[in-house]
């Protein structure tokens, strides 16, 4: 791991510290432990069937929540390298920044949002708060991951402050351990947000283009896309379409990662920020896209949204996933009983729908997409098997 040399890089000497003070490793630093209590963990492991946009038994070759968090831990770690920051900080939020997604993706946490909506609400920044701080149940002094403030931080406001009326799981947690959620986080979790667009952008061009939901003439006519495709035929004529397509989009890479480098090298020193925390009051971000590559990108993303998020084959599965969602949890609600047995204390000392609705919440939202079918195939009789994961025999989530 680089070490760091940037003033604003958040020093594990200066933690704010964990919730239940432990005594510190004699090998690790605070932040190297959070990444491996992460990496160690049940929610973590589940990620691995959970979709990104394809439903996980789409085909294999498609991204799962687990190769996402994998590929924007690693972008994360070259940006802040480059940049002098921490690099396990980095790591670690990036690695968690996904922990509380739903089954489905987007899909699901929409359809899990408005059946939550009379209970406190469902979003999934705050849902991975709360799988850290209280839902992983592994170790003897303290219920969740026990991880410092910093990485809690940056997984509460990666993408800027959390203002407003605050979703429930995080206001809960909030008022025991102040997040200071009116501020920017550090410039860690500001590269972990960023390395987020960049992986996303890149690896569901390359997925839809393995789905042909669109070909390498209408992506190569768009920004960026156009130069990078142009650059490998230039380098290397008559390559084969998968290894043009490679190196092709291994350039957009590139391309995102050395913006955000310079881009924000050159904030950090027009700010003059003294320390980590002087990131927090600046009022701004510090790491960012240039103004005309994120021109670009918003274009990219409008093709995408437009010819694979609403994609009549994507379409069809989220139709099948907010179904399955939205009947799993009346069933639920009606039978907390059906709950697995670990569950059960929880349950009876609910007390009134909202404390038993998050219950729900909670296992639904842990379920992997494959689990969720088959629950739904198993007590509710429909097309929530959608095919060759009817019947099949999963393994229970926690």
């Amino acid at each position: 791991m680089v070490q760091p040399t940037a003033p604003i890089a958040c020093d594990p000497a200066q933690t704010r510290g964990r919730r239940v003070c432990e005594e510190e490793s004699a090998h690790r630093s605070c932040f190297q432990r959070d990444r491996d209590r992460i990496i160690h963990s049940s929610a973590f492991r589940r990620l691995k069937h959970k979709t990104q946009v394809f439903v996980a038994h789409e085909g294999d070759y498609f991204r799962t929540r687990l190769t996402h968090s994998i590929e924007v831990a690693q972008v994360a770690r070259t940006i802040s390298g480059a940049l002098g920051l921490n690099g396990e900080l980095t790591e670690a939020v990036a690695l968690a920044h996904d922990l509380g997604h739903t089954p489905f993706g987007h899909t699901g946490e929409d359809a899990l949002a408005a059946l939550m909506a009379p209970y406190g609400g469902f979003d999934h920044n705050a849902q991975a708060i709360r799988i850290v701080t209280r839902l992983e149940r592994h170790y003897a002094r303290f219920d969740g991951l026990n991880l410092t403030w910093e990485t809690l931080e940056g997984l509460a406001k990666h993408n800027g402050p959390v203002t407003g009326v605050l979703p429930e799981a995080l206001a809960e947690y909030n008022a025991l351990h102040d997040l200071e959620l009116h501020t920017h986080a550090s410039a860690e979790a500001q590269v972990a947000a960023l390395a987020d667009d960049i992986a996303y952008n890149n690896h569901d061009l390359h997925d839809g283009l393995r789905a042909g939901l669109f070909s390498e003439q209408e992506v190569s006519a768009l920004p960026i896309l156009g130069a990078c495709y142009a650059e490998v035929d230039a380098a290397h004529p008559g390559l084969d379409p998968y290894r043009r397509r490679h190196e092709a989009l291994r350039r957009v890479f590139g391309v995102m990662v050395g913006d955000v480098i310079d881009t924000s090298r050159a904030l950090i020193a027009e700010a003059g920020v003294a320390d980590a925390q002087a990131v927090r009051h600046l009022g701004r971000p510090l790491v960012q896209f240039s103004p005309a590559l994120w021109r670009d990108l918003r274009e990219i993303r409008a093709f995408l949204f437009a010819r694979m998020y609403r994609a009549p084959v994507i379409m069809e599965m989220r139709e099948t996933a907010t179904r399955t969602v939205a009947e799993l949890f009346p069933f639920y609600m009606e039978r907390p009983a059906l709950l697995p047995r670990r569950w059960q204390a929880d349950v009876a000392a609910a007390e009134g729908a909202p404390a038993l609705a998050r219950l729900v919440s909670d296992y639904i939202a842990g379920m992997t997409d494959r689990f969720a079918l088959a629950e739904h195939a198993r007590h509710l009789g429909g097309p929530g098997g959608a095919g060759s994961w009817a019947g099949v025999a999963v393994p229970a989530p926690h």
